[in-house]
């Protein structure tokens, strides 16, 4: 290899040359697309990509910058393992850019690589699947065999527990923005920060606790009801997600899941997870609420899914659930729900940053359910 190369290396072999950007090194992941024609730095920051190298389908990225406003993580961090682009802007043009991409990724020690087909990448991810995958330049490069054998040795995300990984260490308040109308537990699974802030915008006082969080530390904070974010890894590992959320649907306390929330409150209904082949990953998919015919355009970001078809009602220990939304692409489950209408949970994400306000509505409903709890 020659200076100013990077290599896209994917565990099935296929290889992919172009030239570093953002940090130089080694970074390992899994390979997935997004196809978000914008939100770059939502994306990256967003904790729900931990462990994945993100290849953009957007053809050139970076033109506005990097900004102080639309980290969707505390601190700005980048969340993201890598990033692959096929043309990165040379300047950033925007009123509120603090600097470019290309230097924040620098900054935060990120490996990306540009220059690439990411056409066929995504073509080639879409044929085989999501698969472990490296990005090495630098002194990082080195014979082909020996960088997949680094890709293949890393740990696969099927089996991965990482909702402790992002979650924050020390619970934090979140205050509303006027008066206070409810007071929400949100349990941090990977919470974006859109997500408190869309409860602050809606007058609820917002506690967020770490994910190893016990049922005792929710009930001791007397919440109008409890949110279980979006985050990354394989639901079927999180048991003690699913025992919690067993106890606050006993205790009656209205509950509303996205995302990774949504697969938690699935097996506590008791549904099972799989691994999608390639995910939904952007800010264009449509959902269909069974419930009203309505279709959104929703963003997206999970690689599991829950079992289950459109419309089906199944019996659990809480009384009748159902299959409350599905994606209209290919059917999978977008959405649960008990039948009381006390727990409920969607695999989109309704704060949707960036991306499509469709299903914003769903905070109102959740405050529906708390008013009528009350």
């Amino acid at each position: 290899m020659t200076a100013n190369v990077a290599v896209l290396v994917l565990e099935d072999g296929r290889v992919f040359t172009g030239t570093p950007f953002g940090a130089e090194g080694e970074t390992l992941g899994e390979a997935v697309f997004s196809t978000g024609m914008s939100g770059y730095q939502e994306t990256l920051t967003d904790p729900s990509y931990h462990r994945q190298i993100v290849v953009a389908t957007a053809p050139q990225i970076g033109n506005t910058g990097w900004n102080d406003e639309d980290s969707e993580s505390r601190g700005d961090k980048i969340w993201v393992a890598g990033y692959a682009v096929r043309d990165p802007s040379p300047r950033a043009s925007n009123w509120r850019a603090t600097g470019t991409l290309d230097d924040e990724l620098r900054r935060q020690g990120v490996v990306g690589i540009a220059g690439i087909d990411t056409r066929a990448v995504v073509r080639h991810l879409r044929s085989r699947g999501s698969m472990k995958a490296g990005v090495f330049s630098g002194a990082a490069l080195a014979d082909t065999e020996e960088l997949l054998a680094r890709v293949r040795g890393q740990a696969s995300m099927l089996g991965a527990d990482l909702a402790g990984e992002v979650s924050t260490a020390d619970r934090y308040v979140v205050e509303p923005a006027g008066t206070q109308r409810f007071t929400v537990v949100a349990l941090d699974l990977g919470i974006k920060t859109n997500t408190p802030r869309n409860f602050s915008e809606r007058g609820i006082r917002t506690h967020v606790l770490p994910s190893s969080a016990d049922f005792a530390e929710i009930a001791d904070l007397h919440p109008d009801g409890v949110f279980l974010s979006n985050g990354p890894g394989d639901p079927a590992t999180a048991d003690h997600l699913v025992e919690v959320t067993k106890q606050v649907i006993d205790a009656g306390t209205p509950l509303f899941g996205i995302c990774f929330g949504n697969q938690i409150l699935g097996r506590a209904l008791g549904r099972g997870t799989y691994k999608m082949t390639f995910g939904h990953r952007g800010i264009n998919i449509p959902v269909m609420d069974h419930a009203t015919g309505r279709v959104s355009i929703t963003a997206q970001n999970h690689g599991f899914a829950l079992e289950g078809e459109a419309g089906e009602e199944f019996d659990t220990p809480f009384g009748t659930a159902v299959v409350t939304h599905t994606c209209a692409n290919d059917g999978v489950v977008e959405g649960v729900a008990l039948a009381n209408g006390r727990a409920f949970s969607v695999q989109y994400h309704p704060e949707a940053a960036a991306g499509p306000r469709d299903a914003n509505y769903l905070f109102d409903q959740f405050i529906d359910l708390m008013a009528g709890e009350k």
